[in-house]
């Protein structure tokens, strides 16, 4: 839940920090003191667009911080986890500034976030129902979802028929892609077969164009080579007039010193590693001598070779860059081969799995239906029964069900929300029939019954939920906000006296004026202030000795009320 608000810089708000407490919190003051904005400012904490317009007069930025508990809260604790978001305290300190430039930054326990994660952790924590949500209802979307969450067992099925319809839905998709598929495969398959015979007949070997390369470069400059070999081979064991060789000097070397060996041991090292250099070179004489020995020109050889690279070239140009490339293709293409010659066997065995699948989708789908049409009758139950304590006796509400004639994502099912509002008019869809005024009664009706139901988000916000009402209706609303309010925290913008009094905590926003400066101050009102607040509410004017008495009357009924309330948890 929400337990402080600190505003800098937002419009009318030059710096306020608000605490707020458990069940209903109710915000008052004159119109246009800044009700509405402090409701903004927490707007922009759930991830509300905002602009730089709303930064105060002759400010450079506006910030806004909000401080929440995250108790009994398992699905964002989850969620936050996910995103290395550290809340093991339990709670969750979201800030975010705009500054006049552009520039918006926003925190979430420290960690930077998008706005569109923002808008994710928002939903988990705060639902606002201002006047604009009334028409959420009419929404389909919506009215399943009221439905769905209104019972575990549904909620259960559904998930069970999602998980079905996403496997057949699936393989009905595989089986078309299959059958269009199918138009081009006479044309690939001449395709295929000729390419698979192409390579097929190279009779290719792994890495036999490495070997070839190597092979084809050695015998292109066996000129160069022989004589390079030859060169090596005379400066190692040349031993004529021209000079000594190598192993020649090496030999008198090695000879000189173990000469020496016999009067001096100082260079017996030296020696050593003389005769292992000699016995070295000695060897590799032998190898070069055998090696040139064994060269030979082979003109026929290397045309022969540069034949089959050509080849190996033309297949490595068209099915990869090396042999190993052309080979892996080959068997891609057997593969694929074999996928359309056993085609039609492929399509049959898909198309009894499609049958199987369906079968599966249907027994999840008609659990679905019976778990509906179960919740939907309680449902309507709950609703009309609202609708009653709101000063429409006589009203009804029916969630229907009827058979949609196709699977979809969301069942097989159409749901249709009828109302009539007196008695002897059919009840009609909802779009068609429901006034403003009804429709607004009806969505309070709505969060009344899910309040008690869905403990996922634990703050819900009314924004001037009255507008309109008044007298024994008034009354009315104020009693479901409170009941709401036994189930979530509560923060209601209101102007009615009927619904102030049953505030747990009152808070009365009032705007002054110093200089040419406006500020709006946010202030948590004492009992006494409290019932002056509430007769200046009911007479519009300023407090007399009746208004006031009046005030204490309508408290002591609230508090009645709200008593009764928290023991029973019903109207």
């Amino acid at each position: 839940m929400l337990k402080t608000l600190t505003v800098w810089n937002f419009a009318l708000l030059e710096h306020v920090q608000v605490e707020f407490g458990t069940g209903l919190n109710i915000l008052t003051g004159e119109t246009g003191a800044g009700k509405s904005i402090l409701i903004d400012s927490l707007g922009a904490i759930l991830g509300h667009r905002i602009s730089a317009d709303s930064i105060r007069t002759g400010c450079e930025w506006l910030r806004v911080e909000a401080v929440f508990s995250l108790e009994h809260q398992a699905i964002l604790s989850e969620f936050l986890s996910e995103h290395a978001i550290d809340a093991e305290d339990g709670s969750l300190i979201i800030v975010r500034q705009i500054t006049r430039g552009g520039k918006s930054s926003i925190l979430v326990n420290g960690c930077h976030v998008t706005l569109t994660m923002l808008k994710q952790i928002g939903a988990m924590l705060v639902d606002v129902h201002g006047q604009n949500e009334n028409l959420a209802l009419l929404k389909e979307s919506n009215q399943y979802a009221l439905l769905d969450k209104s019972d575990e067992k549904i909620s259960v099925a559904l998930e069970a028929y999602r998980s079905a319809y996403g496997e057949w839905n699936g393989k009905k998709q595989e089986l078309a892609q299959r059958e269009k598929d199918s138009m081009e495969y006479a044309q690939r398959l001449d395709m295929l077969q000729w390419q698979d015979k192409e390579i097929e007949e190279a009779k290719l070997r792994e890495h036999e164009d490495e070997e070839l390369e190597a092979e084809i470069r050695r015998l292109s400059h066996a000129e160069k080579i022989a004589s390079y070999v030859e060169e090596a081979h005379r400066l190692l064991n040349q031993n004529s007039r021209e000079g000594m060789g190598v192993l020649a000097a090496l030999s008198q070397v090695k000879k000189n010193l173990q000469d020496m060996g016999r009067f001096d041991r100082s260079l017996e090292n030296a020696a050593k590693i003389v005769e292992d250099a000699f016995v070295s070179l000695q060897e590799a004489a032998y190898e070069i001598r055998d090696y040139g020995e064994g060269m030979e020109f082979q003109p026929q050889k290397l045309d022969s070779l540069q034949s089959r690279m050509d080849v190996i070239y033309k297949l490595r140009k068209k099915y990869g860059a090396t042999v190993a490339d052309v080979l892996e293709h080959q068997r891609k293409i057997q593969k694929e081969l074999a996928e359309i010659e056993n085609y039609d066997d492929a399509i049959a065995e898909l198309k009894e799995e499609i049958r199987q699948a369906e079968k599966t989708l249907e027994h999840h789908a008609d659990a679905l239906t019976t778990a509906r049409r179960d919740g939907a009758e309680r449902l309507s139950k709950s609703l009309e029964e609202q609708l009653r304590e709101l000063g429409m006796p006589r009203a009804r509400l029916i969630v229907e069900l009827r058979p949609l004639g196709r699977y979809a994502a969301n069942g097989a099912d159409e749901l249709i929300m009828s109302f009539s509002a007196n008695p002897g008019e059919a009840a009609k869809p909802l779009a068609k029939v429901a006034s403003g005024g009804e429709l607004s009664r009806i969505a309070l009706a709505v969060k009344t019954v899910s309040a008690a139901q869905d403990s996922t988000v634990p703050s819900m916000v009314f924004d001037e939920i009255d507008t309109g009402i008044g007298g024994r209706t008034a009354q009315m609303v104020a009693e479901r906000i409170a009941l709401v309010a036994h189930y979530k925290q509560v923060l209601c913008i209101t102007h009615l006296p009927q619904i102030a009094c049953m505030a747990d905590v009152h808070l009365y926003i009032a705007k002054s004026s110093r200089g040419n400066k406006t500020q709006t101050k946010v202030k948590t009102l004492t009992e006494a202030e409290e019932i002056s607040e509430i007769a200046r509410m009911a007479s519009g004017g300023d407090a007399t000795a009746v208004s006031l008495d009046n005030a204490r009357e309508m408290l002591l009924h609230a508090r009645m009320k709200k008593e009764t309330l928290r023991k029973t948890g019903k109207k």
